[in-house]
């Protein structure tokens, strides 16, 4: 990941994990923290480990327990969210391209829309200010030029330029 980001300093990275598979020990979890906070996956998802009827990993040894799953699942998504926040923090005062979703009154009021990196209805969005010059406008649909000026949760706040 980290070649591929020398390379594309532009890269978002997702995943999806399980926590809480049959036979995972605490220190193979504990190792999943690590590569999570190492590799800095931009978007991830966790769910936790739950039988499917007919599934091979139904039969495996050592199953954990229920309660464990969900609080492995809790504590992966904590890490996931420190490394999502960290990585939006650093987008700060970058410029980008913004896919316009919504506009009211020409965007004069600002709107909302999503970068490269933003999958619809999944990821966060781009909140965007008013723009400073009153000729600008923002059309659903269009792409707009914004500079992010902060974070507010999993979404980026922008100025448009």
């Amino acid at each position: 990941l980290q070649r591929w980001r020398e390379i594309c300093p532009e890269l978002v990275v997702r995943s999806t994990f399980i926590a809480g598979f049959p036979g995972e020990t605490e220190q193979e979890f504990e190792h999943l923290l690590g590569f999570m906070r190492e590799a800095q996956i931009d978007r991830a998802g966790c769910f936790a480990y739950s039988p499917v009827k007919g599934a091979t990993a139904n039969e495996l040894p050592d199953a954990v327990p229920a309660e464990l799953r969900e609080e492995r699942r809790a504590r992966f998504m904590a890490v996931a969210e420190e490394v999502s926040a960290a990585k939006l923090r650093s987008r700060v005062g970058a410029t980008m391209q913004v896919l316009i979703d919504s506009a009211p009154a020409l965007g004069r009021k600002g709107g909302l829309g999503r970068s490269y990196a933003d999958a619809p209805e999944i990821d966060g969005s781009v909140k965007l200010l008013p723009p400073e010059k009153a000729s600008k406008t923002l059309k659903v649909g269009e792409f707009s030029k914004a500079r992010i000026v902060g974070t507010q949760g999993h979404d980026l706040i922008a100025q448009p330029i």
